[in-house]
């Protein structure tokens, strides 16, 4: 046990519910849980992202992939999904979700708006290779009007 003297109400409590602008995204899989669905007829691997560099390192971005469902067609996307972050992480076959962990890899997230009483939240919407920007980048994306600055890298 550790003894201490602290007071919560001495400080403002940091809550950032609001999602992140999309963009594409250094991040790495920080955790992982099979969960069971509302209906509790299957269930789905939670997977948590903790982007790695720029304005929004520290913040997470959540995936849920419908691994076991009566839903046919959720189950067929969920294992393409987590298909692309395996290779994303150059795993050709897993035993256990941990070992995605902790291994850095390009993510595009956008923006899901609002639904019903839920505000607008992240998605992620492919997965590349950490040393891969193009992978991800969408198709046919106008040029930048000017270079990147020496030493930035382009998702900075």
């Amino acid at each position: 046990m550790a003894s201490l003297s602290f007071n919560a109400e001495d400080f403002v409590e940091e809550q950032r519910f609001e999602p992140i602008p999309e963009d594409l995204y250094k991040a790495v899989i920080i955790d992982s849980e099979m969960r069971k669905t509302n209906a509790g007829t299957g269930s789905y691997l939670m997977l948590k992202f903790e982007v790695l560099e720029g304005a929004h390192a520290g913040r997470w971005v959540k995936t849920n992939l419908n691994l076991d469902n009566p839903n046919e067609k959720a189950v067929e996307i969920a294992q393409k999904e987590l298909s692309s972050i395996c290779r994303a992480l150059g795993k050709k076959s897993i035993q256990d979700s941990e070992e995605l962990h902790h291994k850095a890899m390009m993510i595009k997230v956008a923006i899901q708006p609002s639904r019903g009483e839920y505000g607008p939240s992240n998605q992620i919407k492919a997965y590349s290779p950490a040393d891969q920007l193009q992978a991800v980048a969408t198709p046919a994306a106008a040029p930048s009007a000017a270079p990147a600055a020496a030493g930035k890298k382009p998702w900075e």
